[in-house]
């Protein structure tokens, strides 16, 4: 496996994740009767910082059809987490205009290229441009220099 799991830390990840869904109105345990449900996000909510115990109401109290969503986004985390260790895996974000990216979306399936190549090439491209107009404007001021003597 490629990113190492370090159970405190996911275990608070699982924990957070099972409360937010909570907050947000679904269903996390596998009772019917709300007054069973009830006790046991009160059960949860008290682990907040025993997460090691996290995992034990996970197996008596989950509902099943979280199980898989629950596993997904763990591991999401988990890439996350540790492509963010080092600044050339971390996860950057830019906000371009829809029509900026269908530009650039267009260039890079020209260019047989990413997203990412296809910024660099086009950078490179304009620094390339910059630099020769700056050879031509001086060019011109030192041609006109030696016909004005």
């Amino acid at each position: 496996m490629k990113y190492q799991q370090l159970e405190n830390l996911e275990c608070g990840w699982k924990w957070t994740y099972l409360v937010k869904k909570w907050k947000d109105g679904e269903a996390i345990t596998r009772y019917i009767d709300t007054s069973e449900a009830e006790a046991a996000v009160k059960d949860l909510l008290a682990l907040e910082h025993e997460p090691t115990k996290v995992l034990k109401w996970i197996d008596s109290h989950m509902a099943p059809a979280l199980d898989i969503k629950l596993k997904q986004a763990i591991r999401a985390k988990r890439k996350r987490h540790f492509n963010a260790e080092q600044t050339h895996t971390r996860k950057k974000s830019i906000d371009l205009d829809y029509r900026v990216w269908e530009k650039l979306s267009t260039k890079a399936q020209e260019l047989d290229a990413t997203l990412s190549d296809t910024i660099e090439i086009l950078l490179s491209e304009a620094n390339r441009s910059n630099k020769a107009d700056e050879k031509v404007s001086e060019l011109k001021r030192d041609l006109s220099q030696l016909l004005d003597l």
